[in-house]
């Protein structure tokens, strides 16, 4: 007979705290912000959220390293990086540029009405995608914790932006950040970590 406490410890939705095991996880490419999240980078198959002030300061800079780490297979099948819904069309040639397959890139607009939380959902259950990122205005605890399942069941990473307004809102995702640029470079809030602390690296992607 299988032992039920295990099988809910093993649960993709639990969230055990501090002092577990760490799941696996990417180096940022950003050491100082590796230094103060759990596992050393950015944690995989579940769901990470981005808060910002307004779009375009330097938050897809911040995420760069980490694409290409997630395109970069070896020797494995390649997967789709997704865009559900980005305020920019993403420019070709400067994906290219910075070490990532435009081929490999899949922009989606879903229709008004809610359709972004269903439509990331799919995307990250489908086990197609390395990551989707996707920008909402506004979506509730119920449809948070479904993407959060959906992308440990894909083996995916959702990268969910927001605004800087939601920050005192609860949320299930395992990684929470706060940005805000200064001076030509941005200021990273950890809010939230996955068996870590608050903590506050400044200055990053300095010019």
């Amino acid at each position: 007979m299988s032992d039920p406490l295990a099988a809910l410890l093993g649960h993709p939705g639990l969230w055990r705290g501090a002092g577990t095991e760490m799941a696996a996880a990417v180096p940022t490419g950003f050491r100082r912000l590796d230094e103060r999240l759990p596992g050393g980078g950015w944690p995989l198959d579940t769901v990470v959220e981005l808060l910002l002030p307004s779009s375009g300061i330097g938050e897809l800079e911040l995420l760069l390293p980490l694409l290409r780490s997630l395109s970069d297979v070896g020797s494995g099948a390649p997967r789709w990086i997704a865009w559900l819904n980005p305020p920019y069309l993403p420019y070709a040639p400067a994906l290219a540029g910075s070490g990532l397959d435009p081929g490999r890139m899949l922009v989606v607009r879903p229709r008004a009405g809610g359709g972004l939380p269903w439509a990331m959902e799919q995307a990250l259950r489908s086990g197609a995608c390395a990551a989707v990122l996707g920008w909402v205005n506004a979506i509730d605890d119920t449809a948070l914790r479904r993407l959060k399942l959906a992308a440990a069941e894909g083996r995916s990473l959702g990268l969910l932006f927001r605004p800087a307004q939601c920050r005192d809102e609860p949320s299930p995702a395992a990684l929470r950040l706060a940005l805000t640029a200064r001076d030509g470079s941005l200021d990273v809030e950890i809010l939230k970590s996955r068996g870590g602390v608050p903590a506050r690296v400044a200055g990053l992607l300095a010019r």
